[in-house]
């Protein structure tokens, strides 16, 4: 039986190396859709878990860490709050919308906002 030989890591996806990232794109050329049905879920001592995939490169293994959001009972339930709640506000600028200012629309003129780029440029 051949003995594999190659060291095993796990790594963050923020703190890959420019060679692991390398790889990882070459694997998952258009990102979060590709590693989707790749992701498996590991247990950690603590009772918690964490999502990776996996990536080789010549010399290793990698278990990269990708940080998923699950959905709990709770957050289910406030959105599913949230979307009764807005099914049941009136449309702004509807016909029958007479509120005041404070639910108008910004203008169209998106030039009065200024982004960070252009600050640093004065």
């Amino acid at each position: 039986m051949a003995t594999d030989t190659k060291k095993r890591h796990i790594v963050s996806y923020e703190n890959m190396s420019p060679e692991l990232a390398e790889a990882f794109v070459e694997k998952y050329p258009n990102g979060f859709s590709d590693y989707l049905n790749d992701l498996t879920k590991y247990p950690k001592p603590d009772g918690t878990s964490f999502y990776a995939v996996c990536i080789e490169i010549p010399d290793a293994i990698y278990l990269v860490k990708i940080k998923v959001k699950v959905d709990d009972a709770e957050d289910i339930e406030k959105w599913l709050e949230g979307e009764e709640d807005a099914e049941n506000e009136q449309v702004v600028g509807s016909v029958a919308d007479t509120s005041s200012e404070n639910n108008a629309l910004p203008d169209d003129n998106i030039s009065q906002y200024g982004g960070e780029d252009e600050a640093s440029e004065v």
